[in-house]
């Protein structure tokens, strides 16, 4: 993880959700000064006069919605546009790769409960897939810089969320607050004291630790972000975050999904 966010990609179907995240976006490049990518993906079509007039349409589309939102740009920021083809995961991942984003923001349905199930689920495998964090927001998920971000804490050294919650503390003068499980505690204390000194030895910003009550981390960690009116939830897209309960298991519930507060899932596998 870098000490600035240059590119941030927002993955575009022309939905309503799309307006948060572009909204989201254009808030994190105005305090990073960094670019926008605005990216539509398109199914492969077997006519290729069908596929180009996807492509026209996708395009004439994207540039009004430019045109929208270059001006609530400041600063050195511009918007890109692009329209690729092929599977959406393995398009976006490889545009990530080629371009180098260093966050991806999408939205999530305000009613849908399929496409927010969907979109959750797609979260975290592009998280896993790029290691990009992928910042998932709801309407509620706009009006709010970053000042309290809550990153919960099990089993190892979150390096690559200590390093974003760093990284956006700066930018907005934020409280970080470590939290894990009272039940984890004598095994785990170490690795929360580990987490503290690793963010004072690279930042100044205000950290807190906090011992949770409950069985399952993620709950713990949505309530406890509630009670304190948190901004960002940061989390590691493994199964300590997927909420518990027989319907949480059927539809595989992960964090981002239930949270009305801004969740950005952050793979740990690179350091």
């Amino acid at each position: 993880m870098d000490n600035k966010l240059y590119n941030i990609l927002v993955p575009v179907d022309f939905a309503v959700r799309n307006k948060w995240a572009i909204a989201k976006a254009v808030e994190l490049a105005n305090s990073f000064q960094c670019n926008i990518h605005l990216v539509h993906v398109t199914g492969k079509r077997k006519n290729e006069a069908g596929r180009q007039r996807s492509v026209d349409t996708a395009l004439r589309k994207l540039e009004q919605i430019k045109t929208a939102y270059q001006n609530h740009l400041s600063g050195e920021g511009h918007i890109e546009i692009s329209v690729i083809t092929g599977s959406k995961m393995r398009a976006l991942s490889d545009y990530i790769r080629r371009y180098e984003m260093d966050l991806v923001v999408t939205g999530l349905s305000r009613f849908n409960l399929v496409q927010r199930l969907i979109s959750s689920v797609s979260i975290s495998r592009l998280a896993k897939k790029t290691n990009i964090p992928v910042l998932a927001v709801r309407s509620s998920g706009l009006i709010y810089h970053f000042k309290k971000i809550v990153l919960p804490v099990s089993g190892e050294i979150p390096m690559r969320q200590i390093r974003l919650a760093a990284l956006l503390g700066r930018a907005f003068k934020s409280t970080v607050y470590f939290v894990s499980l009272r039940k984890h505690a004598d095994g785990h204390d170490n690795v929360v004291d580990k987490a503290l000194e690793i963010v004072q030895s690279i930042s100044t910003i205000p950290v807190q630790c906090f011992l949770l009550e409950g069985q399952n981390l993620a709950k713990s960690t949505l309530d406890f972000s509630r009670k304190i009116n948190a901004d960002l939830i940061m989390v590691n897209p493994v199964k300590d975050f997927r909420l518990p309960g027989l319907w949480s298991t059927l539809t595989n519930r992960l964090l981002s999904y239930a949270s009305r507060i801004p969740v950005v899932t952050v793979n740990s596998n690179k350091s």
